[in-house]
């Protein structure tokens, strides 16, 4: 089979189109001939030994896949071959072939096309354990979603919207805003890029005052970090829940003090951990998510499609934050 492989520490131009043995499928686990990739921002991470987890070399970078079952292992119940199912695997998706634990595999409905499969578990897992489990939104609620257009950010404002929440959209570009308000967002803003010096960052403050307006967001959703983390924190309404998603901005040195002021909760979202630890309820946030998509209210928008052989670009240009909606790597 062909595969990207990561044969030493380095950026997207440090992988390799090479050929690789075919993974067989050992008890309990399945084979999937994988039909295409999803792009996400721990790839980025993961071929320079900047993620949490460092998985031995040579490896595929590549979290979440879709395809069709190609082999069963010994003690597999529920799927077999031909099943079309989505996966997580934490990484070796960039590759014809994928061997995993059964229970990573999901079936998926005929009518969802395998680029949006590819497109759907770790976004909108991310953000549905985020805001369900960790920040309990309700309705109603002011929810504040930086990095608006981007996978997990787009997902967000799917999921708020369709919870009935007033989702404020953050977003670097009218283009992007524009992106946020068709897919469900109440209002948005568009931020300039930094770095800030100490005006700038007092201008970033009020700019997301304004837009929660007096009561304060009851909610923020940070993906970006970096100077845009403390700016957004300062428009937090009182008890109100600050995700901490990602740092693409870097990350942030936040001062707790706000966090005293504000009677707010600063919470981790480590959705990856969340699935290892909580299967059962991870498989309830599964039925809940493939409801939604059955009922129209979320669908992944694939804004840009690589074949194999060009997966680094995609990783490059995702990390370059370029894409609206999700970037996929497709094996035909």
């Amino acid at each position: 089979m062909k595969a990207l492989i990561s044969r030493e520490v380095g950026g997207p131009e440090t992988l390799r189109l090479e050929d690789m043995p075919d993974p067989e499928a050992r008890p309990g686990h399945v084979v999937v001939d994988v039909k295409a990739c999803g792009v996400n921002y721990p790839d980025a991470l993961i071929i320079r030994d900047m993620y949490q987890f460092k998985p031995g070399r040579p490896f595929s970078p590549g979290g979440e896949i879709s395809g069709h079952i190609a082999a069963v292992g010994a003690g597999v119940t529920g799927l077999a071959v031909g099943d079309r199912v989505l996966a997580s695997c934490g990484w070796g998706g960039m590759a014809q072939k994928v061997a995993l634990d059964a229970t990573r595999a999901v079936k998926i409905p005929d009518a969802m096309p395998y680029d949006e499969a590819a497109a759907f578990l770790m976004t909108y897992g991310t953000s549905h354990h985020a805001l369900k489990d960790r920040a309990r939104i309700r309705k109603g609620e002011t929810l504040l979603v930086l990095g608006a257009a981007g996978g997990v950010g787009i997902a967000a404002v799917e999921l708020g919207a369709a919870w009935g929440a007033r989702v404020i959209a953050a977003v670097s570009t009218q283009e992007k805003a524009d992106f946020c308000l068709k897919h469900g967002a109440s209002e948005t803003i568009v931020y300039p890029a930094g770095p800030f010096d100490k005006d700038g960052q007092k201008a970033l403050t009020e700019q997301f005052k304004n837009a929660c307006g007096a009561h304060g967001a009851d909610v923020i959703y940070d993906g970006v970090g970096g100077a845009y983390a403390e700016a957004s924190l300062r428009s937090i309404g009182w008890e109100g829940r600050f995700l901490v998603v990602g740092f693409p901005a870097g990350i942030p040195k936040l001062p707790l003090n706000l966090a005293l002021l504000k009677g707010c909760d600063i919470l981790g979202v480590f959705w990856g951990d969340f699935v290892r630890r909580n299967p059962a309820q991870h498989q309830e946030n599964l039925k809940d998510l493939m409801a939604l998509y059955a009922a129209g209210k979320i669908r992944p928008y694939v804004s840009e499609r690589f074949p194999l052989e060009k997966a680094g670009e995609a990783i490059d240009w995702l990390s370059g934050r370029k894409a609206m909606g999700k970037v996929v790597v497709t094996m035909d």
